[in-house]
């Protein structure tokens, strides 16, 4: 047996022409998102992949290149100096894909280069649609608009017909088949943004395509769908019926504070942008945090309280400045106010004693705190590092169960920067569906720096004294959670939604986002 050259076993430079999928960014393949983790240069639409990017590496080359633009061999020819080189293309880089003479091209250079596939739009958006593309059906077909010539050839396919580049002339395809001898009234599906929130189906027939597309507002990319299987869609969808889909809903929290909550939107089919409303500062003066730190490692407390993720942050950022880690936790209890703060201790190494098990607020904490116990606690001190606005309710019910309290300021909160314009202007002019608002402060900061939502917007509001804050401003409180919680917040969001869309359906009419209903829309505060 010969043994493997090393040079072909980790080849230095190459090309890799990687199928980033139809559009849903988390449909990229595992051996894509691998080759972006080590590439050193990307060329890709950045419009329409860009938050693929989050899987390269900080100091990756970023060549952008617009749908349908050629890649310039230069681009690929530093593959030969060593360099790793990814070409991100839509879909599958081998079906119907405009990358094949760059591939060639690659191939004619001796550039060395791998293909990998990627989840082509012929099956990807069917089944976001809800259309089985095979089951039942005796042939799956799938052509490119642009280079069919006589349809007369595909009016004979007995089973599912899939249609790319179909859009503009989609009505004239619905009569050249019935021309040719297909069914009139064979059903057929045009999707627009296949797989993307942005989606959206019109269900027809062949000899109806051209009424129901006139107004429908489809755009490219769009795939054309024709056969039986289109029926089941009724029974089958499941993308676009989501309780949220399409909804643009507004995170007034930094990106790190509301990933967790995004993702959670994201998956009723929202499209959640985080829109800062404070910005987090280190306190004026050290010595105070010195002083909570050094205490909290010579033994001066018996309990540590930790009421927000930012809490979490700064301790273990003045932690990691002196050399300790949370090995310095040892003997102390730890408490969080709610299961995001204990998610943070955790992700640090400390495993808290104590999470309230009902509301998740200072309120919640206190009802489940020990009462000092001179017999069981050896110190009776606690330390509460916090932000410099915090309220006094935590130490005032501390105190009164007869523990001392060392309140310490470990981050100052400000009020953020005004968003872009063109987020400002959303907010004001009904751009967005939803607005979720996390506490009174979110409310307060979020009208300072960018105005008050608009009246269609839906104002989600995570208890009482948020809602109270709203509508102190003049907003209507549509929705509010259950119990005072981000994820209980986006939950009650989606069953409002759920509601909004079945009312419509059960009224005979298409489901309409908030932001689709602005003019004539009026809203007073309660």
């Amino acid at each position: 047996m010969t043994a493997a050259s090393p040079a072909f076993e980790h080849p230095s430079g190459f090309v890799a022409f990687v199928g980033a999928g139809p559009g849903d960014e988390s449909l990229l393949t595992l051996r894509g998102a691998d080759l972006l983790s080590r590439a050193d240069v990307v060329a890709l639409d950045r419009q329409a992949f860009g938050p693929l990017l989050r899987h390269c590496r900080e100091d990756v080359e970023v060549v952008d290149v617009e749908s349908g633009e050629a890649v310039s061999q230069d681009t690929f020819a530093v593959a030969k100096e060593g360099r790793r080189v990814v070409r991100l293309c839509h879909g599958d880089p081998l079906f119907f894909s405009p990358v094949e003479e760059e591939i060639s091209a690659c191939a004619q250079a001796e550039i060395p280069f791998e293909i990998v596939p990627g989840v082509p739009a012929a099956t990807a958006v069917p089944a976001y649609a809800g259309i089985p593309a095979t089951p039942g059906a005796s042939e799956f077909r799938v052509v490119d608009a642009a280079r069919v010539e006589d349809w007369a050839a595909h009016a004979s396919c007995t089973g599912t017909l899939v249609i790319y580049n179909a859009l503009a002339e989609a009505p004239a395809i619905g009569k050249a088949l019935v021309a040719a001898g297909m069914a009139a009234g064979t059903p057929v599906a045009v999707t627009g943004h296949g797989t993307t929130t942005r989606q959206n189906t019109v269900v027809s027939t062949l000899n109806r395509l051209g009424p129901d597309l006139k107004n429908a507002g489809l755009e490219e990319p769009a795939m054309m769908v024709v056969g039986e299987q289109v029926r089941e869609r009724e029974r089958l969808s499941w993308f676009e019926t989501k309780p949220l889909f399409g909804w643009r809903v507004l995170v007034p929290r930094t990106k790190e504070q509301a990933a967790g909550l995004s993702e959670q939107l994201r998956s009723y089919g929202a499209v959640p942008e985080e829109v800062p409303t404070i910005s987090v500062e280190p306190p004026r003066t050290p010595q105070q945090m010195d002083r909570a730190i050094k205490g909290l490692v010579t033994g001066r407390y018996e309990w540590v309280a930790f009421t927000s993720v930012n809490a979490v942050k700064a301790v273990r950022e003045k932690f990691e400045e002196y050399g300790l880690d949370a090995r310095a936790f040892a003997g102390l209890k730890v408490a969080a106010v709610g299961d995001a703060t204990a998610q943070a201790l955790i992700a640090f190494g400390v495993r808290p004693d104590l999470v309230p098990t009902g509301e998740q607020s200072a309120a919640g904490l206190l009802e489940e705190w020990p009462p000092y116990d001179s017999m069981l606690d050896p110190i009776n001190r606690v330390l509460l590092p916090r932000a410099d606005i915090a309220t006094d309710t935590l130490i005032a019910g501390l105190v009164e169960l007869g523990w001392e309290c060392d309140d310490v300021t470990a981050y100052r909160t400000v009020r953020a920067a005004p968003p872009p314009a063109p987020i400002r202007e959303a907010i004001k002019g009904g751009g967005f569906d939803a607005v979720l608002f996390t506490s009174s402060s979110t409310v307060r900061n979020l009208v300072g720096i960018a105005g008050k939502p608009h009246n269609v917007t839906v104002i989600a509001a995570i208890g009482p004294q948020t809602a109270k804050t709203a509508e102190e401003f003049g907003l209507r409180v549509d929705v509010m959670a259950e119990k005072p919680s981000a994820s209980a917040l986006a939950a009650a969001l989606a069953e409002y939604g759920a509601k909004h869309r079945q009312a419509a359906i059960s009224a005979g009419e298409t489901p309409r986002k908030p932001s689709q209903m602005r003019r004539g829309a009026r809203r007073r505060a309660k």
